[in-house]
């Protein structure tokens, strides 16, 4: 009798351990197939941009997006598409949805496919083509470092450095993306307040924001923090406390492109 618990028990054991490594197995199936989904946009939507950083008229230098990205195309898969974001040197290069909810786009690619790493994709309360005054872009914190798990990494003085800016791509404008604050918060706190039009509660969010950044820029005190220009908050989990968050803070500049692509001058 011992000896046939003591064999059941095992049994049972073994059929627990061998389904642990299905499970991970699975997983690890599912993050490659997502890189694959995403490695494939990046080759079939985009290009390197080899206007960027073309002189300007009047002698100067202009500011051009490294990429340009077919809208037109990626749109055709799917109209949800609102933009792409893209950050040198880095993981972050990626389409940008907005659906009618927060939750589709956390458990779908941008092409509808039902995935473990889901989409970067802006706040479905904030108005359409970054029109409001902070507009939040949510992305999964992915074991594998993809989609905004290295937002932590703007922690560090030396990481912001090396990578100050990002991109912002859309069909109607292109911005740079000029960061200026990172830190961890809570899903529930103030920094996730939406403003749709420059007010004085604007201007106290971005103080709050660049005093509680972990690495410092002159943006945060040379005066370009104003409530009339636009903003978007990079979020992801964090697993430091519950319903932790790593956030990352950037301010919007328009560049004379769209897509990528430079616009004429008038």
């Amino acid at each position: 009798m011992k000896k046939i618990i003591i064999r059941t028990i095992m049994a049972v054991l073994l059929i627990l351990f061998v389904g642990s490594i299905g499970a991970i197995l699975l997983i690890l199936k599912q993050y490659r197939d997502d890189e694959e989904v995403y490695g494939q946009a990046a080759v079939r939507f985009t290009l390197e941009n080899d206007k960027k950083e073309e002189a300007a008229g009047d002698g100067g230098k202009e500011d051009i997006p490294p990429i340009t990205v077919d809208f037109e195309a990626l749109k055709a898969v799917n109209g949800d598409v609102a933009g792409w974001i893209y950050c040198e040197d880095t993981v972050i290069d990626y389409p940008v949805l907005q659906g009618t909810d927060n939750d589709y786009y956390l458990h779908h690619t941008y092409d509808g496919k039902s995935s473990i790493s889901g989409s970067i994709f802006a706040d479905a309360n904030n108005r359409p083509d970054f029109a409001d005054s902070n507009t939040v872009i949510y992305g999964h914190h992915m074991k594998n470092k993809s989609m905004f798990a290295t937002i932590s990494n703007w922690a560090e003085q030396d990481y912001y450095e090396e990578h100050p800016v990002m991109w912002l791509l859309t069909p109607r404008q292109d911005y740079k993306i000029v960061l200026f604050s990172e830190y961890t918060t809570s899903a529930y706190s103030d920094t996730y307040v939406m403003y749709p039009e420059a007010c004085p509660e604007m201007d106290e969010y971005l103080k709050r924001a660049a005093q509680s950044s972990n690495f410092q820029s002159d943006i945060q005190t040379n005066g370009e923090l104003t409530g009339d220009a636009h903003y978007v908050l990079l979020s992801t989990c964090a697993y430091v406390f519950d319903n932790a968050r790593d956030v990352l803070h950037g301010k919007l500049v328009p560049v004379n492109s769209i897509g990528g692509v430079p616009v004429a001058a008038n």
